[in-house]
């Protein structure tokens, strides 16, 4: 009898969580396929996506911290206000949560033999972000939030994912090669380059001023398409690191 009066609610929860979770999976589909050169290992993928959920947790603790601070040292409404929200709040917990995650994953991960592979990596952690914070907004929200979510924050993650793990798999082929300096410039690109991006995009969606919703658009398709250049690119031109003539020792100081 209670199922049977609960049977709508529930179902429509699962179409929800439906419409939530399949773009995501959609999209780490097309990400996994483009490894060209070897395919990741499912279980450090699955890990992966279960690290970009805990990332959340993090996120939102920095964001109210963040928040509490914020209101309290400026107006709110005001530009400042919100360009440290958007970009440093928002933007740079958020964005920090997945690579922390990323980094205490793959980097000293075997596996991380391929400089795609950090583009995957980078991606499946966005994407269990993304996955898990889209399902929490539909629940609240609704269906329509699932089709927004869909066309825009979804694709939006993984693209900052993208940009994370292009200069996250060139860091790593530079500490292959000794160049510590570089390591750390192109792992320090890896977090500023998604942080400035993620920033933007939060940003130009909150202009409320005539035109800003143009504005909003060209920015998402100009991002959806560097990052689907970037993809094809990095793919084409994957290569191995050299992996089976390091040591033990040499492993030591890479890691």
């Amino acid at each position: 009898m209670f199922y049977f009066l609960l049977a709508p609610i529930l179902m429509y929860n699962w179409v929800l969580i439906a419409a939530s979770v399949v773009p995501a999976v959609f999209l780490m589909i097309k990400v996994y396929r483009s490894d060209r050169l070897e395919k990741e290992n499912p279980a450090l993928l699955k890990s992966l996506v279960g690290a970009g959920v805990l990332s959340t947790f993090l996120a939102l603790l920095e964001e109210r911290i963040g928040n509490s601070i914020l209101s309290l040292v400026v107006e709110p409404g005001t530009t400042l206000y919100n360009v440290l929200l958007y970009f440093v709040i928002v933007a740079l917990s958020e964005e920090s949560s997945k690579y922390v995650f990323l980094k205490r994953k793959t980097w000293a991960n075997r596996e991380f033999n391929c400089q795609y592979d950090g583009v995957v990596y980078a991606v499946f952690v966005s994407l269990g972000f993304a996955l898990w914070e889209n399902v929490s907004y539909v629940l609240h929200y609704g269906l329509t939030s699932a089709i927004i979510r869909a066309l825009t924050a979804i694709p939006g993650h993984a693209c900052f994912g993208v940009f994370m793990g292009v200069f996250y798999g060139i860091s790593r082929a530079n500490a292959f090669v000794g160049k510590h300096k570089a390591s750390k410039f192109y792992r320090a690109l890896s977090l500023i380059v998604p942080v400035l991006l993620h920033g933007a995009y939060d940003y130009i969606a909150s202009q409320q001023e005539a035109g800003s919703g143009w504005y909003f658009v060209l920015f998402v398709v100009s991002l959806f398409a560097l990052s689907f250049y970037l993809v094809s690119k990095t793919s084409k031109n994957d290569k191995y690191f050299s992996m089976n003539r390091l040591t033990d020792v040499e492993w030591e100081i890479i890691e």
